[in-house]
């Protein structure tokens, strides 16, 4: 049966008073009840999203490789996925030289049919790692959501959080504003200057590139190992002076030490 008290619903009109006016309405009777400890007890418990973030070289890889051993040895299970790894492979692939088969994140893929496949396989699925999610459509992130919330999903991404415009990559916006956690990676990565970078400049002739497509898998290596090479697209960590101003530091007279003479 319908509710008719007035205190039980804030939208039900409110008595007059004996003075004719309606009494103030507490803004917070519109709050839900929080269900007792009891209660929640009953309720499955949502996975989480979590979303690691930095410029190139900072380790996100690597986590992500350290993530999903610790899972592994625990008896979890779980998927790696990536989107347009460096290597051109379906592969997560550290710089300092770890790497791991995964699955290729196609642009049409829908990542819940991934899982349902898994799971038409009798494979449980506990957690998925994902690398490069700055690469991921908004559509596949909240794919991502409706896992964690509705099969108790973990979910750890791992990517970079602005392009080499300096504007947020739609996967990774959508990120932000549905991850549970947020976590900046700690490894710091210098500009040329010494100062921190965190800006991923796109480079060819030894000038910063402003315009061009999102998404454009690039040489990330140093130009000095490959002198006869400038025309090359790459890409730089700088910080935002540099960044803004297109200084891409003093040319490398060797594989070692910057030379500021």
């Amino acid at each position: 049966m319908p509710c008719t008290r007035a205190d039980h619903h804030p939208l039900v009109s409110a008595p007059v008073t004996q003075t004719g006016h309606s009494p103030a309405v507490d803004a917070t009777h519109a709050l839900s009840p929080v269900p007792s400890a009891a209660a929640r007890r009953d309720q499955p418990v949502p996975g989480r999203i979590r979303y690691y973030f930095g410029p190139m070289a900072c380790g996100k890889s690597t986590l992500a490789l350290q993530i999903d051993h610790n899972h592994a040895r625990q008896g979890r299970r779980g998927l790696l996925l990536v989107r347009h790894d460096r290597s051109g492979t379906p592969t997560i692939t550290s710089r300092i030289g770890i790497t791991r088969d995964a699955i290729e994140v196609h642009e049409e893929m829908n990542i819940q049919d991934l899982v349902r496949a898994q799971w038409a396989g009798n494979q449980r699925v506990d957690y998925l790692i994902v690398d490069e999610a700055q690469f991921l459509s908004p559509c596949q992130v909240e794919q991502l959501a409706e896992l964690a919330d509705h099969a108790q999903v973990d979910v750890y991404c791992f990517g970079l959080a602005i392009d080499f415009r300096s504007h947020l990559f739609p996967g990774t916006q959508r990120l932000v504003e549905l991850a549970d956690e947020l976590h900046p990676v700690q490894v710091e990565v210098l500009c040329w200057c010494g100062f921190p970078g965190r800006f991923n400049a796109r480079t060819q002739d030894n000038r910063i590139l402003r315009e061009g497509d999102t998404v454009l898998v690039a040489d990330t290596e140093d130009a000095a190992s490959d002198p006869d090479a400038e025309s090359t697209v790459r890409y730089q960590v700088l910080c935002r002076r540099h960044y803004r101003s297109g200084e891409l530091g003093p040319r490398t007279t060797s594989a070692g030490q910057l030379s500021l003479a």
